[in-house]
């Protein structure tokens, strides 16, 4: 997210962000515990995102001084699991001089067969990304090569590969097509509301292939695109091309939109209306989303930045999304994003957690029942399945604190409103950092449920992500809770509703360091 080109919307909502910043009391409360977040300062987008002989790599745009936006540059950390991180020293730090170049989003490519020459012994890794230059008032296209597994980069001495000489052209993602033989960049035109695709043989010479858009969500600025083949559900040898891309700004906020179409090497076709808007995340939070590259069997894990909302936090500030295996679904109105949290966590969830809790078969008939799990803090994997009758307001309230009295002073309600069909996150008495009242109740249509739902809640001390149905919706967003606001209960109103399963995994003692 490029904050001073972005809408008056955006730019207000900035300026709550940077006034909470002169907060220095450590947070330890709120930070996540398996979710990324940066040992100190300020994050925002995921970058160069490469998956490397067993390790992920994860460049993010960071700012090496403070807790606020700016000096943006590239940080980096790596994982094995996805959960313990490694935070490794800036990989490609701004440049002071006259120009000022800033670092802005991109990504990165393993360059196996050394097309572009900057590889000494095997393959390399090469950055592509935008520089930000304040003083020329434009953003170009720039290439960096690391021969060190990634730790240190050197730019190209012959940058910018491509120079529009526009103040707003960004964000590009590249890889490799393996029936043109050829790397292909798609680069987004903010204002335009377009995405143009590129070619290159070596990473340093591009050849103008197409443009895609405007269409979809035109309402604010695209930024981040990501061109990727996705498998469909049940038959991961079909794949189709989906095109995502970020918006913030204007009546939707934070926002990612999809496209699913045809690629062939030079232009991509939208197989839905123009005019149809295909929501990512219902949340309030999830943007600059990208894929790892280098992922075996050419899976595709996708992660995104959770743009932080006005509530402090120290001695970091933003946070990522739990990775997502991304999948197509084939429905009725046609094929349809699916997400859901990683298998690389979800299968070692058991050695992941200290202790986990179980029920099965519990009926509960309008009233709630607290849950003794035995939880030590808040940050917990739940994964249930509840059928529910016809007119039943039903689901989990967590983050529960209750005075003395026995009021309700702090919950986050998690709940599916049969009547409605919806999947809400109620969020008016979830503690600090309320946001607008408009954004206080966060809900998703899911009319094709029946009388069943299953709700993915991953809690992770600030952050809140629910999948529901095997992905087919996700809602992504923060709470603050206070330290002492654990409690954690299922409830159905108006009818009643059956705990199929219930598992709860206790995440809080997984090893940050």
């Amino acid at each position: 997210m490029k904050y001073h080109f972005l809408t008056c919307a955006v730019l207000i909502f900035l300026s709550s962000v940077v006034i909470a910043q002169d907060n220095t009391t450590p947070t330890p409360q709120w930070r996540p515990v398996y979710h990324f977040t940066p040992a100190k300062n300020w994050t925002n987008d995921p970058n160069g995102l490469i998956f490397l002989n067993g390790v992920y790599h994860l460049y993010n745009q960071q700012n090496p001084f403070e807790n606020q936006w700016g000096h943006m540059s590239w940080g980096h950390a790596t994982s094995t699991d996805l959960v313990h991180w490694k935070h490794l020293p800036v990989a490609i730090p701004e440049t002071i001089d006259k120009d000022t170049t800033w670092r802005y989003s991109g990504c990165a490519v393993w360059d196996k067969n050394n097309t572009s020459g900057f590889c000494k012994t095997g393959g390399c890794i090469v950055a592509i990304y935008t520089a930000d230059q304040p003083n020329l008032k434009k953003e170009s296209q720039f290439i960096a090569y690391s021969n060190d597994g990634g730790l240190t980069y050197t730019n190209y001495k012959n940058n910018p590969v491509i120079d529009l000489q526009k103040k707003d052209f960004r964000d590009p993602s590249v890889t490799w097509n393996e029936e043109t033989k050829k790397w292909v960049m798609v680069v987004s035109l903010p204002v335009e509301h377009k995405l143009q695709f590129y070619a290159s043989p070596n990473l340093k010479q591009w050849n103008l292939l197409s443009e895609f858009g405007p269409a979809g969500y035109t309402s604010a600025a695209w930024e981040c695109p990501s061109l990727m083949q996705v498998p469909l559900e049940g038959n991961p040898a079909k794949k189709k091309w989906v095109l995502a891309i970020s918006a913030a700004g204007a009546e939707r906020g934070v926002f990612i939109q999809y496209f699913v179409g045809t690629f062939d090497g030079k232009t991509f076709r939208n197989d839905n209306p123009d005019n149809l808007i295909l929501p990512v995340d219902y949340g309030d939070c999830f943007y600059a989303a990208i894929p790892w590259n280098e992922i075996p069997q050419h899976k595709q894990i996708y992660i995104g930045w959770m743009v932080p909302p006005p509530q402090p936090t120290y001695p970091w500030r933003g946070q990522m999304s739990v990775p997502r295996d991304l999948t197509l679904r084939q429905t009725k109105e046609g094929l349809r994003l699916i997400q859901k949290p990683t298998a690389v966590i979800q299968n070692n969830l058991a050695k992941l957690s200290g202790k986990d809790f179980e029920l099965t078969n519990v009926k509960i008939s309008d009233t709630e029942k607290n849950i003794p799990s035995g939880l030590s803090g808040n940050a917990y994997w739940l994964d249930a399945v509840l059928t529910v009758t016809p007119g039943t307001n039903a689901g989990f309230k967590i983050a529960r604190q209750k005075d003395k009295d026995g009021k309700i002073i702090q919950e986050t309600i998690v709940g599916y409103n049969t009547s409605s069909g919806k999947i809400y996150v109620d969020k008016t008495n979830s503690g600090a950092a309320k946001p607008d009242k408009d954004k206080l109740l966060l809900t998703t249509d899911m009319p094709n449920t029946g009388n069943t739902i299953r709700l993915q809640i991953l809690f992770d001390k600030s952050s809140l992500e629910v999948f529901c149905n095997n992905g087919e919706k996700v809602v992504t967003t923060y709470i603050f809770p206070g330290e002492t606001a654990t409690g954690l209960s299922v409830f159905a109103e108006h009818g009643s509703a059956i705990i199929k399963s219930l598992k709860i995994w206790d995440l809080s003692g997984v090893n940050k360091k």
